[in-house]
This record gives C-alpha cells, structure tokens and sequence, in this order.
C-alpha cells in the first residue's frame, strides 16, 4: 500500500510509530485518541499500513501499543483494543491503556481486560501517564507521555513519501534503461540489420532520480547518527533503517544501468555524427574544367576592376555547374552501395569514390583558388575605400572645435569619436591582414600557372598593395596623436555632466519619495501589531531616502572637482543642491510626523485593545479609569493631529493623505473609541449592580 493512496488519513495522526522500544526491544505504537469520534475503518488502514512498515525480525519482538485515551471516551477505547485482536493480534505483547485520572473508574468494573488476556493474546493494563514510566523507559516515550524522545509525524511523512517515490520511480526507470540497453546490444549485433525502433529516452530523468535517491539516503543516514551530538535527537526509525539498504542497493542498479545508457548515447551520437559528415564530405567539390582559368591571372587595383573579373569569374564557374550535379549523385549513389553492399565489392567501390574525389578535387581547387584570389582583392580595395572615407571624416571631426552643451551631446560626441577610431584601428587591422592574404595568395598563383611565368604581370599588383598599407598607416598615426588631446577633455567634460545629471535625478528621486509619503504611506493600520509593522517599514523607507540624499551630496562634490580641474563654471549644479536640501528637509519633517501619529497609533490600540479583548488575564487592569481616559485622551490627540497639515519651512502646507482617506482612519479610530466606551458602561453598570 503506498502512503500517497492513504495521505489524508496518514495526515490525522490516528497512530504512529514513534521509534521508541520497549524494555523487550520491541517498537511501540501508539494511537492518540481524541475528543472527535475517532473512525475505526481509517483507524484500520493506518494500522495495516503501519504494521507493514518493519521487517519480520523486528515484528516477532513484538509490538507495544499506547492507547492514549485521556481525550476519549471509554467505549472508544474498549473498541479500539478489541480491534487489535483482529489486526495484529500476533504481534502485539503488550497494550497500555492511558487513562484520565478520575472518569472511568466505574466504567472499568463493567469490562477488566485481564481476564480477557486468554481471548485477546496480549496482556492490556491501565495506567496514568505518569505511570508510564514503569513499562517503558522515559528516553523510548515522546513528550505528550513525560518522555525525551521527539518525533515530527508530517516530517516523517514527508520522508517517507520521498522513499516510496523515489522506489517506485527507480525501478520503472531500472526496466526502461534495461530495455533501451538490451534493445541496442540485440542491434548492434545483427549487423545487416538497422536498429530496433523503440523509444530511445526514458520517460523520467535519470539524473534527477539518482539526486533523489542520494538526497534520500543521506538524510536515512543523517538519522541513523543523529544521536552522537549528545542533545535531544529522533531516534531513527526501523524501516528508515531498513530503507537504507534498499535505497542503497537501487542507486547501486541505477547507476550501473545509466552508465550503460550514457555509452549507449555516446555511440549513437558518435555514429550519427559520422554519419553527417558523410553526407557533407562532398560539399566543397565544385566540378570539373580548368582551361578557361589558365588565361585569368589579374586581380584588379580597384573595386569595379575587382567586381568585372568576379563577374567573368561567375560565368565560368556556371559552366561547370552540370558536372558538379552529376558528380554529386554519383557519389551519392556510390555511398549507398558501400553502406549495402558485400564485402568483396567494398575495395572495389572505395577505389572508385576516390578516383571520382582525386579528380573533382583538382577541378574544385583550381577554381576556389580563383574565387578565393578575386574576393579578397576585392574585400582588400573594399576595406582600402572604407579606411581612406573614416580616415578623412575622423579628421574632420578633429579640425572642428566641439563647444560643451550638454552632458548627452558631450557623450555622444566622446562615443562617436571613440567609435570612429575603434573602426579606423579595425579597419587598418583588416586592411593588413586582408593585404597579406592576398600578398600570400598572389606568391602562391604560381602553382597554378601550368608552366607559364606570371611574376612579372603580379609585380604592379604587389606594389600596389604595399603602397596602399603604407599610406593608410601614416594618416592613421596622425589622427591617433589628435584623438589622444581631444579625448582627455571630452572625458572630464562627460564626467561632469554626468554627476550634474545624477544629482538631478537624486533629487527626482527624493521628489517622488516625498510625494509617496504624502499620497502612498498614510495608513496607519487597524491594530496595534499593524500599527507596529507600519512603523517598521517606514523606518526602511526613511533609510532608501537618507541613501538617496547622500548619494546627492556626493555627486554635487564631484561636480565641484572636475569644474576646477576644467576652469570652467558648471552651469546645471548651482541650484541642485538648494534644491536637495529643501526637498530632504520637507522629507525629513514629514517622515517625523508620520512617526509621531504611527507612535501615537500603537499606543492607542495597544490600550484600546487590552480594554476590549474578551478575556483578559488580569482583570483589575480594566477597572483602571486611567486606561480609559488614556484611550480617550489618546484617540482624541490623534484625531486631532489627522486634520493638522504637515507645515514646511517656506510656508507650504500639505496633508497626509487625501482627505477620503483621513476621513476612513478618523472613522476607525472613532469606532474604537466608541466600543472602549461601551466597554466602560457595561463595568461601570456591573459595579452599580454589584454594590446594591
């Protein structure tokens, strides 16, 4: 029987075993009977599930039951242990009835359980609580009973529940791997034959499993010595005990069978890999034909030069296209008979896939060596177009005096100065290493040249190459030397707007917390521990602003320094800090006052609500006229202070809250006074009856 079937009854408690023994080293059990009719049929099932729980060796010590009948009645209880007749009457040695001190005493003559002894099979006594001690040993009792032994039951749910599903979970995922393994073995041994078709994943993760599994086996192994600390510990439970080999024995299964699964994984990733770059190893031949190449040897010294010879460059290679349609299918089909064919064609049909490859190779590469040789002369007069128009713009820039507005223009013109000579320092860097490449490319076209000396036609394009670098080099190192000058003062320039902007946006900030204050955080809660809680939070809202405000301060600092260090007076800041300071004043004036009416608030419910609660521990208190006339003292100064405006040094008023919103809080705290009041004529006419 799995425990999620019977939770909600497992969740009432209607027994458990504890994990204490008695002196015979046999486990107790105990059934906590309450005041509600206790059902005999779920009493049953926990029963049943219970007792299914230790191992045989541990049932034949015997069971020691705890019927706890204190909140009981007795016919429940004379129930409850004639049913252990029928559930576990084997099983059980002993049953100790816990009874109240003085209720049954005459219900007892009317059934005496030991002269029953013979017909039940168990021996059952009465027994007061602290009594209990005489059968079994204080340390082996929970607390309800006098004893030390603790014990959490939804915690021991919990666990268990984890157990049963990590079992259940486990060995399902133990047949499916053992499946997909077995499946896979049973395939790769029919070598003709393709792979059984079966789900190749398992339906839970394996690795989530195993984590359950170990997470659940160190907390049975935490319990098991959890007692050496020397303090007051659960003992561990017999079938948490004999959970641990269990659990051990299916992670040691789990992991032997995952193993298995990864390497069967790996292969198959290994052999569809090989697989891809089969079918993508032709992708790169382009075909036959090589005469019309031995006539195109220029590469042009500028753009449109370079884009004519890739254009005619374009029209041979569309005369191949055919070829290479046909060569692609014929390996195709090549590739095929190899992966179906006998062992003896298997030398003959490589022999022939490499004599088709060895002569489309030679095609294919004469004519990617032209393509390659035409691209990146023409990327080369590209990048060399591009370098010179940023070079000539980014002196541009520098000649031109830039005149400080405003921080984002200063920024965006210190960014568009840092970009340009980051794209000129990469443009100079791909200009060289396009340059190169091509050099390379050029000294290489010999080997192409069937006989023919090319040296002398690739001498102007060499040249022309070179100088090109050379040239682009020098006027980048000229407008490196400006950049340098012109980027220290942009950089100290944006640092002071950008401290101007901070502080602005500081004193937004400690804008809107004061409007917060004023319209938000007006409440000042229904009772006393709201009241409270109020209060906390406002303090933590007080800490935001003070962070806001010194963070004010310290930006207005800055601007002072860098306007020294630029001989230049800031235009933005001269009034910022005036403004800070008021807005932090009006900030610090309001939050005073929301706390003088948030102090006011706790002491009013707090009286208020120790006059009205219904049973108060000392009553004499409530006869105290001065708690009464504190309250109404109080709520009156706190209605009062409602409608006061909060008043600002420069004159302006403003109110906590709307007026709506004043006029709720002032009817609540009407209301409470109002109650008090009651409270004090119901005393008042309860004395007067009293003295007549």
């Amino acid at each position: 029987m799995d425990a999620t079937i019977i939770l909600p009854i497992l969740k009432k408690k209607l027994a458990y075993l504890s994990g204490g023994k008695d002196r015979r080293s046999g486990l107790i059990l105990t059934i906590p009977l309450c005041l509600e009719q206790t059902s005999m049929d779920e009493l049953s099932v926990t029963l049943d599930y219970l007792l299914g729980i230790p191992s045989d060796k541990c049932k034949a010590r015997g069971f020691t039951v705890i019927v706890d009948g204190r909140k009981s009645q007795w016919n429940v209880v004379k129930t409850v242990v004639l049913m252990l007749q029928n559930v576990v009457p084997a099983e059980v040695s002993l049953v100790c009835v816990v009874k109240p001190d003085e209720f049954w005493d005459k219900k007892v003559t009317h059934f005496c359980f030991w002269k029953e002894k013979d017909r039940l099979g168990f021996e059952v006594i009465l027994v007061s609580a602290n009594k209990l001690t005489r059968y079994i040993e204080p340390c082996q009792l929970t607390e309800e009973f006098g004893g030390s032994l603790t014990y959490d039951h939804i915690d021991w749910l919990n666990k268990r529940l984890v157990f049963e599903k990590f079992t259940k979970e486990s060995t399902s995922l133990l047949d499916e791997l053992s499946v997909i393994n077995n499946g896979v073995e049973q395939a790769n041994q029919q070598e003709k034959e393709r792979p059984l078709e079966f789900n190749f994943l398992p339906s839970v993760d394996p690795e989530t499993v195993l984590q359950t599994g170990h997470e659940l086996l160190s907390e049975l192994q935490q319990r098991r010595f959890n007692g050496s600390d020397g303090g007051v510990a659960w003992s561990p439970m017999d079938d948490e005990l004999l959970a641990q080999p269990q659990v051990m024995k299916l992670l040691d299964s789990l992991r032997e069978q995952y193993t298995r699964y990864q390497e069967v994984c790996r292969q198959r990733s290994k052999r569809t890999q090989l697989e891809e770059i089969q079918q993508k190893v032709v992708t790169w031949l382009e075909g036959p034909g090589s005469e019309p190449l031995r006539s195109q040897w220029g590469i042009g010294d500028s753009i449109r030069a370079s884009q004519a010879l890739q254009q005619k460059h374009e029209e041979i290679e569309s005369q191949h296209s055919e070829w290479f349609a046909v060569y692609v299918e014929l390996n195709q089909q090549i590739a095929a008979l190899l992966n179906a064919g006998d062992e003896e064609d298997l030398v003959e049909l490589k022999s022939l896939q490499q004599q088709l490859s060895d002569v489309c190779y030679r095609q294919a590469s004469q004519l990617e060596f032209r393509q390659n040789l035409l691209q990146t002369a023409l990327e080369f007069h590209s990048v060399a177009q591009d370098m010179s128009q940023q070079l000539d713009g980014l002196l541009g820039m520098l000649c031109v005096d830039v005149a400080p507005t405003d921080g984002s223009a200063i920024q965006q013109t210190l960014k568009l100065l840092e970009e340009k000579l980051k794209s000129v320092d990469s443009g100079l860097q791909g200009l060289r290493e396009k340059g190169q490449v091509l050099l390379d490319q050029i000294t290489g076209q010999a080997a192409w040249a069937y006989g023919k000396d090319v040296s002398i036609e690739n001498k102007e394009n060499v040249e022309h190459i070179q100088g090109v670098m050379e040239d682009m080099q020098l006027r980048k190192q000229r407008c490196e030397d400006m950049v340098d000058v012109r980027r220290l003062k942009m950089l100290q320039m944006v640092q002071l707007f950008k401290c101007e902007e901070d502080a602005a946006q500081a004193v937004e900030w400690l804008g809107e917390l004061l409007e917060a204050l004023l319209k938000t955080y007006i409440r000042l809660g229904d009772d006393a521990q709201e009241s409270r809680v109020l209060l906390e939070k406002h303090r933590k809202f007080v800490d935001v602003a003070q962070s806001t405000y010194d963070y004010g301060r310290q930006l207005l600092q800055a601007t002072v320094v860098l306007c020294q260090s630029l001989r230049c007076t800031s235009r933005s800041s001269g009034d910022t800090l005036p403004r800070l300071n008021r807005v932090w004043k009006q900030f610090t004036i309001t939050s005073d006052e929301r706390v003088h009416r948030l102090e006011m608030s706790i002491a009013f419910h707090s009286t208020a609500e120790k006059i009205l609660q219904d049973c108060p521990d000392q009553p004499e208190d409530i006869n105290d006229l001065d708690q009464y006339e504190e309250v109404e003292a109080v709520g009156k100064s706190l209605l009062d202070r409602l409608t006061v405006p909060v008043v600002y040094p420069d004159g302006t008023e403003q109110y906590l809250g709307t007026p709506s919103d004043m006029a709720s809080t002032a009817e609540h705290i009407k209301e409470k006074m109002r109650l008090v009041s009651l409270r004090r004529q119901q005393l008042n006419d309860l004395d007067a009856d009293t003295e007549s």
